[in-house]
């Protein structure tokens, strides 16, 4: 079998004909911009011969002439812009040979069966997928920068930290298998003309800074126009392309560890589960306090264990756990499970790149203290300043401090209080986030793009990939309600704060979670009826006429 596998698997084959068709459109291209030129020499070689003589000759050799260097000018423009524009490079964190030998070795190894050349490096990406990653370009940085170089491994880091050694191998075969399509010429130039003209419409298309850049906004604007013109008659066939590359690579993978592959498979789905659910539910929250969890991979492994007991998706959980985990592969786990948290809350959250006061990493063991109790804490002291904003007097039978009865009240009286207080407080969030956002930009160091994950992204806004749209005013009050319960829960029943795997911010009632808040709440919040809430203020003990200790 040759390096490249174009011989034999007929995947191979076809993603050299669909290449061998995108280089014909770049040849065509090409051949356009050319004609003029050819056509004008044309003329003049007659003019000179005395075959075409005449002032109407002469003026048509002149205006050919002139057409062809305009059409070689833009050609040119077109042609620098293809081959400087950055290519999209995917936010990762690179993993180097000493910080993991022996997931390098069985990346080789794997590779040698396969009969394909190994990745040049290997990285790893907060997300629930792997693949190739071509690094040739000199703005992609890193180790693969020469052309020709194999592309980059990316890894998704939940992966390590859930999957066994020997699932790892058998999930990672087909990617590896890739590489070959990385060795065929016709199949690389093809990727990189793609890629050109995909950099170059999205250079294009980006807003200009600087004096120079917005005086060349139009002729910009306009070599981006061609370019998405190239781009759409090529779609099509890079796209057969790439499943042709795919198919090859599934053909020649099934040669190593087909049948654990199947297995393997079925954690994948399963770690997806996990992954979404600790950061949406359990994230998500830590971020918008200005906290981000350093040890969201280790999460995974325990959202999947609260999930084997919920679950019967995990079933087979305890008999996999005497086998070897993929983060020993890893010599230091635990740095390379920070540095990929850290980018997971840049990518889907847009926290800084660095650490600081107001984004500092919280581990598990802190989360309870550090993050629900002060959320809650903080939630509830906004509902009081809103109220306070809309001259809500407070409960009847209390002073002037900040009780649970003020906000049952003032919900129970109804009469349009409910949609007031959260048309407040949506007004309140956006303040509080557009200020943070402010002073983060202005309190910031411009990161050096050599050392910042993000930085081939340009101007995109973070975060990159939201990961929930944003709340309605319903659900904030809903939220903020419920935080100002468990708050006084805390305070006057001796509840305590606690943490959910799956469902991220808890109240614990004599050391067990209460997941039944949330009907009582929207009751209240929507109907105006707070009659079960108080039932379940009743049978946890809380007093509604004490004080709560706010932020």
């Amino acid at each position: 079998m040759s390096g490249t596998g174009t011989g034999e698997e007929p995947g191979a084959r076809a993603a050299r004909a669909r290449a061998l068709v995108l280089l014909r459109i770049r040849g065509r291209a090409t051949a356009v911009a050319l004609l003029p030129a050819a056509l004008a020499v044309v003329l003049f070689a007659a003019g000179a011969q005395g075959f075409a003589d005449g002032g109407g000759w002469d003026a048509a050799r002149w205006a050919v002439a002139a057409c062809a260097v305009v059409v070689l000018l833009i050609a040119a423009a077109v042609a620098v812009a293809v081959a400087r524009a950055k290519p999209a490079v995917s936010p990762t964190v690179p993993l180097s040979e000493a910080a993991a030998p022996d997931l390098y070795r069985l990346v080789r190894e794997l590779a040698d069966r396969l009969d394909v050349p190994a990745p040049s490096a290997i990285a790893l990406t907060p997300d629930c997928d792997s693949w190739l990653e071509d690094r040739t370009h000199p703005a992609s940085g890193g180790p693969a920068r020469r052309t020709g170089a194999a592309p980059v491994l990316v890894i998704g880091s939940p992966f390590l930290w859930w999957m066994r050694v020997a699932e790892l191998r058998a999930l990672l075969a087909p990617v590896v298998a890739g590489t070959s399509a990385s060795a065929q010429p016709d199949i690389a130039a093809a990727r990189r003309f793609v890629r050109g003209l995909d950099g170059a419409v999205a250079d294009g298309s980006a807003p200009a800074k600087g004096a120079v850049r917005r005086a060349l906004r139009l002729p910009r604007a306009f070599v981006g126009r061609i370019a998405r013109i190239l781009l759409r008659s090529c779609r099509g066939h890079a796209a057969e392309m790439e499943r042709g590359v795919a198919a090859a690579a599934s053909t020649r993978a099934q040669a190593v560890d087909y049948g654990l592959r199947i297995v393997a498979q079925e954690q994948v789905g399963l770690a997806y589960a996990g992954w979404d659910r600790l950061l949406t539910r359990v994230a998500l929250p830590a971020w918008r306090m200005g906290r981000w969890p350093s040890q969201l991979d280790a999460g995974v492994v325990s959202a999947l264990t609260e999930l084997s007991r919920r679950d019967r998706l995990a079933e087979g959980y305890a008999s996999r756990l005497g086998e070897r985990p993929a983060c020993d592969l890893l010599e230091e786990p635990g740095a390379a499970d920070e540095a990929a948290s850290l980018l997971a809350a840049r990518l889907f959250h847009g926290g800084p790149a660095e650490t600081g006061p107001d984004w500092a990493p919280v581990d598990w063991q802190q989360y309870p203290d550090e993050v629900v109790d002060r959320k809650w804490r903080s939630e509830a002291a906004r509902l009081h300043r809103v109220l306070d904003t809309m001259g809500v007097p407070p409960a009847a039978a209390v002073g002037g401090v900040p009780t649970l009865a003020r906000v049952v009240e003032h919900l129970e009286a109804g009469e349009g209080g409910g949609d007031e207080l959260a048309a407040g407080i949506s007004a309140a969030v956006a303040r509080e986030e557009a200020e943070a956002q402010g002073a983060g930009a202005r309190g910031a160091a411009a990161p050096d793009p050599g050392d910042d994950l993000l930085a081939l992204w340009g101007p995109d806004p973070l975060p990159l990939f939201p990961l929930q749209p944003p709340r309605t005013g319903t659900e904030l009050l809903a939220d903020h309600v419920a935080a100002m319960v468990c708050c006084a829960a805390v305070d006057t029943a001796g509840a305590a704060p606690g943490l959910d795997w799956l469902d991220g911010p808890t109240l614990l009632v004599d050391g067990e979670r209460r997941a039944d808040l949330g009907s009582p709440v929207l009751s209240l919040v929507e109907d105006g009826d707070a009659g079960p809430l108080r039932s379940w203020l009743a049978s946890v003990g809380v007093r509604t006429d004490k004080p709560v200790r706010l932020v």
